[in-house]
């Protein structure tokens, strides 16, 4: 319960601190789409949220009634902040080298609950099942790249993207998985928020194969 009250209460503070700046600037720095004048449009992986300005409520956009984990709603939002308190971070001329985890500032601290949030039931999953990591890849929008024996990249948000990638296990080597980001996802994310961010992925991809 006291996690529960932690999430309310990092949302309570996001939501007030993003309700003294312009909706127009949040929707331009942010990348999410404007729609009228009180909200903005968040695909989420395969799912998508109306959030409304000022008090920042989510409403999943075709279960209305659905509850959207209170988790999600403050990645998002942190997410946000992360723009309007870095609007420059990326753009155009944007530096495409990928980090590991523990580059990112601050890392070391989360990296045991990042490798058992993501990284450790990503190759216990897909390890040995490729095929369903590709088609689970798919339907979540990612692109395919080279390294390893599966790999994709996700654009979770419109300036954060991932990488997975999946070295088959065998009768002699067991299954190894990796997740590389963008060297400024520091600068839009704690490095707890990019913990949880990469688990729901990976969680995400877990639902898809149970279908």
């Amino acid at each position: 319960m006291a996690r529960i009250d932690d999430y309310r209460t990092a949302k309570k503070m996001a939501a007030e601190k993003l309700a003294a700046t312009p909706l127009n600037d949040i929707s331009e720095q942010s990348g999410f789409k404007k729609m009228g004048t009180d909200s903005i449009h968040v695909p989420f992986l395969n799912r998508g949220y109306i959030v409304r300005y000022p008090d920042f409520s989510f409403t999943d956009e075709t279960e209305p009634e659905k509850e959207i984990p209170l988790q999600e709603q403050v990645l998002i939002l942190h997410y946000l902040e992360g723009c309007i308190d870095d609007p420059d971070t990326t753009g155009p001329g944007a530096s495409r080298n990928w980090i590991a985890y523990r580059e990112i500032p601050g890392a070391s601290f989360y990296f045991a609950a990042f490798v058992k949030r993501a990284i450790d039931p990503l190759k216990q999953v897909f390890g040995q099942n490729i095929d369903g990591f590709n088609r689970s890849a798919d339907c979540l929008g990612a692109a395919a790249i080279e390294p390893g024996d599966a790999g994709a990249e996700f654009a979770v948000f419109p300036r954060v993207k991932i990488q997975l990638i999946i070295y088959a296990g065998d009768d002699e080597f067991p299954p190894e998985a990796n997740i590389l980001f963008e060297p400024h996802i520091g600068a839009l994310l704690s490095p707890e928020d990019v913990a949880w961010l990469a688990g729901m992925v990976v969680y995400r991809l877990m639902a898809l194969t149970r279908g």
